[in-house]
Formats: structure tokens, C-alpha cells, sequence
């Protein structure tokens, strides 16, 4: 998914370590995707605080809505892109010769490498019912210069939670959940899982102590209590419209639900860069960026070809009139 908000984002001073649990609500903001498509997107990540939860920079769901998806070839560096349907399918074409239909229950990640294009488009003419979610996880040193691919996970383990009362099933989508791991290719220490909750259940959803975590509600209702049989004032009901930050040094919390739900857990190891991000690309400092947005303006081979597409293309938006700076959280 390309964004079209170039949102320049500039750093503020007073960047903090993640040093303990929290139980902190961050509103998504609406934001208008491709716009005379007429397209909006919910954007949980990044948040001004809080750029990064473990190495996962950026989250939105496109959806529920009736829609004609159109987007255009456009480019990325430095990332992967994660997504994750929840209703209705998409086309998507790459530079490196994939063309698939993505669909509910399928992982569908691309890694850019040092550069990567890509486009998708809704299946058929008229508008139709879409719903997903789109992830990105910003590469590691070690490998965000690396060659761009492109896989497709249909077989994702699912973990069965412990339960007090009802049940519940993770699906790992990508990293480690417990004792499950996805087959899908991750470069840092990384968790993100779709839970599933019959109604009434109390489960317990096992975390690494020294991750970071944030939950995503994506229908149903949902509350979490951060420390298995502590206190109220460590619980706290998901919300459809934020994301809710765990913080670290959590090795498990309590998820409850009386009419069932469906939540997205995302987490990981603290990254060890701050990271510079505009439009589609993630790096680590303004020159980078401008080189790649020439790159993309040049059509350069860094980016290829998308696959039975001519010369359309999404252009790169205008610099701001600043240099870009490293997002530092605050939290």
C-alpha cells in the first residue's frame, strides 16, 4: 500500500527506552488514501509518540468499506510489507514477477530490500467489500540493502491458547507466538498474530518479557488485564479506533470477551535504530530518502518493472521544506 500523506514527521527531542509495562490507549487517526478513489484508511501506526512497537513502523486497516482499490505502481526501500485480509481480495503485482490474488487467511509478504514496486487493485470493475490490514516491519542494518522478494503463506501454525473460561486460537502470522513460529522470513525478533475469542472466554496470551507489545481490536469485545490476577487498575477495554501499548517486561496477559472477538497482537524486541520514514520508504537519514525518491522519479532499475503494467505509476510527492530527522519515541 503506498501512502499518499508524504508526512514529513519531523523528530522531536526527548527520545525514551522501553522500560516497563504499560496499558496505554493511542487513537488511530483517518486518514484519505488515493484520493479521488475516495478511499480512508484507520493509521494506528506511527503514532507521534510512539513510532515503533518492536520493529513493526507502521499499521493500517483499509476497511470495513465499499470500494474500487486502485493503487498504482509505486515504490519502497527498506521494509516489508505484511498484509493481512480480513475480508474481500486484492491483486497484487510486484517488480519481482509476483501476481497473486490476496485473500483472507493467506500471509502475503513483501520484503523491499534496496528497492521493490508493487501495485494493487480490487478484483473486477465495481466496488466491492474490503477489509485488511497492512503492515510494515522496518529491515535491520544487516539486511535492508539486500535483494527485494516476495512470499505467500497459506499453511500459518495456530497456537490454542490457555483458557479459564471459552476459548481462543492464535494464528501466528509472522515470528514466534509460544511455541509456534510462522514459516514466513523474519529479520529481527518479532511476534504478529490474529487471536481469535469465543464468547465469555478468559485466556491467556503468553508474551516475551523482553519485547514490547500492542493489541489492534478488530471486531468484537475485548478487554485485557496486563498482569494475570493483579488489580483493576492494570486492565483496560480495546477499542476499535486505537491501539492499545503494552509496553515491556511482560511475560503474559489476560484477554476477556463476552460476545467474542477478533484482536491482531503485535511485538517484538526494541529495535536498536531509529529510523528516518517518508512516504513508502524507510531509512536512516534525509539523504537517503532523496536518493531514493530521485531513484523513483528516474525510473531507475533499483525499483524494476511491475508485472503487465505500462508507465503508469504513483509519482513521488514534494520534500518538505525541512530535512527529515529520525523518529524518536517519547514514551
Amino acid at each position: 500500500m503506498t501512502r499518499l500523506d508524504s508526512d514529513a514527521a519531523v523528530a522531536q527531542e526527548g527520545a525514551a527506552d522501553c522500560d516497563g509495562p504499560r496499558l496505554l490507549t493511542l487513537e488511530a487517526r483517518e486518514v484519505p488514501l488515493g484520493g479521488v478513489r475516495g478511499m480512508h484508511v484507520s493509521r494506528a501506526l506511527p503514532q507521534r509518540d510512539l513510532p515503533m512497537v518492536g520493529a513493526w513502523c507502521f499499521l493500517d486497516r483499509f476497511g470495513p468499506q465499499r470500494t474500487t482499490m486502485r493503487v498504482d505502481p509505486h515504490p519502497h526501500i527498506g521494509l516489508q510489507t505484511v498484509t493481512w485480509p480480513i475480508s474481500g481480495e486484492v491483486r497484487h503485482r510486484d517488480s519481482v514477477g509476483s501476481d497473486v490474488i490476496v485473500r483472507r487467511g493467506v500471509l502475503n509478504l513483501m520484503t523491499a530490500g534496496a528497492g521493490i514496486s508493487h501495485s494493487e487493485y480490487s478484483v473486477g470493475d465495481a466496488d466491492v467489500d474490503l477489509d485488511a490490514l497492512q503492515l510494515w516491519v522496518a529491515l535491520p542494518e544487516a539486511t535492508r540493502f539486500g535483494e527485494a522478494s516476495f512470499e505467500r503463506h497459506a499453511d500459518l501454525p495456530v497456537l490454542d491458547l490457555p483458557a479459564a473460561s471459552g476459548s481462543a486460537q492464535a494464528t501466528v502470522v509472522l515470528g514466534t507466538l509460544g511455541e509456534a513460529s510462522s514459516p514466513a522470513t523474519a529479520h529481527t525478533p518479532i511476534v504478529g498474530a490474529e487471536l481469535e475469542l469465543t464468547p465469555d472466554a478468559d485466556v491467556l496470551v503468553p508474551l516475551e518479557t523482553g519485547w514490547e507489545h500492542a493489541l489492534l481490536l478488530i471486531d468484537g469485545d475485548a478487554t485485557v488485564n496486563g498482569a494475570p490476577g493483579a488489580a483493576t487498575d492494570d486492565t483496560a477495554a480495546l477499542d476499535a479506533n486505537s491501539l492499545l501499548y503494552l509496553g515491556t517486561h511482560r511475560d503474559a496477559i489476560t484477554l476477556r470477551s463476552t460476545t467474542g472477538a477478533r484482536v491482531f497482537l503485535l511485538g517484538g524486541e526494541p529495535f536498536p535504530d531509529e529510523i528516518v520514514m517518508w512516504w513508502n520508504f524507510v531509512g536512516r537519514s534525509h539523504d537517503e530518502i532523496v536518493a531514493a525518491r530521485q531513484d523513483w522519479e528516474n525510473a531507475a532499475a533499483r525499483f524494476g518493472q511491475v508485472v503487465d503494467h505500462g508507465p503508469e505509476r504513483i509519482p513521488a510527492p514534494p520534500l518538505p521544506g525541512v530535512r527529515l530527522t529520525r523518529r524518536r519515541r517519547r514514551l
